[in-house]
Formats: structure tokens, sequence, C-alpha cells
């Protein structure tokens, strides 16, 4: 329960922090252009709180349904409008006005974006060396000729220090170039540039281990299976394990490592594993029963200990990545740029029947990354962030109705015939608009459900 909770709040946080910024692009470029604002609302439905602080002021608002927001500006197509104010309405205004005040949301969005993924570079992350430890025969890894004891570099250009980054590249590569460029370092340090078509690696939303089907697997630390941490209360310490407990057998198989205990145990929830153990130099026989855990759509066992930790074992492994202040700056526009490239190309797939509809991702897919991402470290709450807000820019300049991409088509209309649309035809538009809306809320919220049943 405290995991759901948490989950919910963060969602709640991400959103209306992303809603803020979006609406504020529009009511700063509004109250800057002389259009008169009437209120600033977060959330839509009952008011949580509002705030005056005077008669010809906004009213400022934080109301229940936390799924979006608004800014409400004067405008004589939404009731009467004093003499005295008429010159503040938004419907009066210059075709470049309004155009600026409905383009400022999405633009702020992507500021946003840039700001955070800036924030993320600068900061810097803690992550795995790309270090392929094996490459599966017949994947497109194996045709593209990397090998066993490579370090992935770069990928088209994208320097790639860590895993993290390698699968970005990866998923992003794969639906926005044609060929994907591999800079590869092997074991003798040569550096060689590798050629991966990315047809080769389909749609990524359709796989929940992209590694697995380009065909790497990351080299791992050999680990001896030798118990360090014991939990209290869990299979392991109900057992009566103890650290420093050696690891000889399971089930009478050799286990020649802790990866490939952890591996055996995370098969067996609910199964009770004879164990051969070595303490203190003395043999010892222990039957231990993983519990079952619940692991996204799956269930896993679970015993509750950790490895013993080796001195200097990780330091091969482990890289802290990050950009002086100048050198991020450039990037974080380049990432927001990609991404929105990218973000506008996987729309365009789906639309056209290219890609799966599981690239979609409603509210329930959102509140799970971004409890996952804030319950890791800000720096990755922060990327989650700089994502959403991009997707949220893209979105709303598409041109559909009741979005702000729709306002913009029709003063592009506007800009052609000379004259406003009717306004019969903009509610229809508006109708259409709406309708379309809630169509894809409701494919994104089915597919949430489709992710939750496996």
């Amino acid at each position: 329960m405290d995991d759901i909770l948490f989950k919910v709040l963060a969602f709640i946080v991400a959103i209306g922090l992303l809603v803020a910024v979006h609406e504020f692009g529009h009511f700063w470029v509004a109250r800057k252009l002389g259009v008169k604002v009437l209120r600033f609302s977060i959330g839509f439905g009952r008011p949580l709180w509002r705030r005056q602080t005077g008669p010809d002021e906004p009213e400022y608002v934080i109301a229940a349904i936390p799924l979006g927001g608004y800014v409400k500006m004067l405008d004589e197509h939404e009731g009467p409008v004093a003499p005295h104010d008429a010159h503040k309405a938004f419907n009066r205004q210059s075709l470049w006005v309004r155009s600026a005040i409905v383009v400022a949301g999405p633009l702020s969005n992507f500021l946003f974006a840039i700001v955070a993924f800036w924030g993320v570079l600068t900061l810097g992350e803690t992550g795995v060396r790309p270090l392929i430890g094996d490459v599966t025969p017949e994947t497109p890894a194996a045709r593209a000729g990397l090998q066993a004891g490579d370090e992935i570099l770069s990928i088209n250009g994208q320097r790639t220090p860590t895993w993290s980054l390698a699968l970005q590249e990866f998923a992003t590569g794969s639906v926005g170039a044609a060929v994907l460029q591999i800079r590869v370092r092997d074991a003798a340090g040569g550096e060689r540039v590798q050629r991966m078509p990315s047809s080769e690696i389909g749609d990524v939303a359709e796989t929940r281990d992209l590694l697995g089907r380009v065909g790497l697997v990351p080299e791992r630390p050999d680990v001896p299976p030798v118990f360090g941490r014991i939990l209290d209360g869990e299979a392991a310490d109900a057992a009566g394990l103890q650290q420093g407990d050696r690891i000889l057998a399971a089930d009478g198989g050799d286990v020649a490592s802790w990866n490939d205990w952890v591996e055996y145990v995370r098969a067996r929830p609910g199964v009770t594993i004879e164990l051969e153990i070595e303490r203190a130099g003395v043999p010892m026989s222990i039957l231990l029963t993983p519990a079952a855990h619940a692991s996204g759509d799956d269930v896993i066992g679970r015993i509750g200990a950790a490895n013993q930790p080796v001195p200097g074992l990780m330091e091969r492994y482990e890289v802290h990545y990050r950009m002086g202040l100048g050198e991020a700056l450039p990037a974080a526009v380049a990432r927001t740029w990609e991404y929105s490239v990218l973000t506008l190309k996987v729309i365009w797939r789906v639309l056209t029947g290219q890609a799966s509809i599981q690239n979609l991702s409603g509210p329930i897919t959102i509140a799970d990354v971004a409890g996952k991402t804030a319950s890791i470290g800000f720096v990755y709450f922060l990327k989650f962030l700089a994502i959403v807000s991009i997707s949220l820019g893209v979105l709303n300049l598409l041109p559909v109705p009741v979005l702000d991409g729709g306002h913009l088509l029709y003063f592009a209309i506007e800009a052609i015939k000379g004259s406003p649309l009717s306004e019969a035809a903009m509610i229809q538009g508006q109708k259409i608009g709406l309708l379309m809306l809630l169509g894809l809320m409701t494919l994104a919220f089915y597919v949430d459900v489709l992710r939750i049943l496996g």
C-alpha cells in the first residue's frame, strides 16, 4: 500500500509541476502582451485552494483533479466584456499575439526539458560501464560484428559511458535513424565502428528486454557466492544462514558465482532448495524456501540476503558521468530535440500502423515510472520529468482542436482566408477534437490495463 501511495504522490507532483510549467507559459506571455487573465488553475473540478490579490488581478486556483490545468483569459466569445476592458480581450488581439500566447505553453515544456537535462548532465549519474560480456548468435548485435569484451563508446555520435545511456541510444536510434553507427573499443584498446540496421531491432515497445532483442549480454563481475548481509525475518534468516557462509551447491548442482545463485533463487518462488554451504571450513546442509515476491508482472523468488562485498571488485564497472556547465547546455538542447523528433516519429508510426500501440503510456504507466524513478534518486526523477515534459509539448502542438496545435491551425486558416473561422465551425471542431482526445486517453488507459495483465 505504501508503494502505491508513493507512486500516486510522485505522479501528482510530476503532473502538477509540468502542467504548471505549461500553463505558466500561456499566463506569462498573455500578461506581457496586455491580455487580461481571469484565472490560472492547476487541475480541474472543485477548487481546493484559491487566491486573488485584487479585483482586477487573476484568480489562482488548485483544483481537485490533478490531470491538467488551464488559463482563462478575457474573451468576448466566452461572455460579456466591459467596454473599458475590450482592448484586453484575447479575441481582440492581433494574429501574432494570439499565436504567441498559444505557442508559449508547449515552448515552456521544451524549455523546462532543456533545463532538466542540463541539471541531469551537470549533476551526473553513476552507472555501469557498457562492457559486452557475450553476444547472442543470430541477433542484430552478432550480425553487426559486436564481440565479447567490446566496450560501447558511442552510438550515432552520442557518447554512451553507461549502459543506461547505451540503452537510451539503442531505443531512440531504432526509431530515429536507418542505421546505428556503434563505436566500440575492444579488449586490446583498438577502436572500430560497427553498423546495425535499426529495422533489425524492430519495435522496442514490444519487448521488455531491449538488450536481449539486440543480442547483448552485459559483462558482470565474478562475485563469489558468499553471503553478506542477512535481512531479519526474511527467508535466509529463517533458514539459519549467516554472514560469511559460502555456497557450494544448490539441489546438487554447482553454484559458480553470486549472479548464478541470484538467477537460481529468482526462478524458484516458494520452492524449497537443498543448499550445501561451507561455514568456517565446515560443510553444512540447509533447506531454504524463497518467498514469492511480485516484480512488475512476474513473481520471483526472494530470500532477503546480499553478497559479501569484495573490495575493488566494482572499480572496472562503475562510472560516474557528468559534464561541465558550459558543455552540458548544448548537449541538453540536442537531447531535447532528439526526444522531440523521436516522439513525433513514434506518434506517426502508431497512427500509420507501423508501430505497436504499446508505445502509448497512460496515467497508470506514468504513475508507475514516476514512483520508480523518484525512489531511485533525484537525477533519475528529473530525467523522467524532462521526457514527460517533451511529450506534453509535442502532443499539445498536434493540429487537434482543443489542443494548442488546434488553435494554431485555426489561426493558420485565418491568416490564409483573411478572417476568423465562424463560431459554429470552431464549436464543431472543438467537439471533434474532444472526441479524438477522449479516444486517445481511453486507448492509452486500455494499453495500461493490458500491461498490468501481462
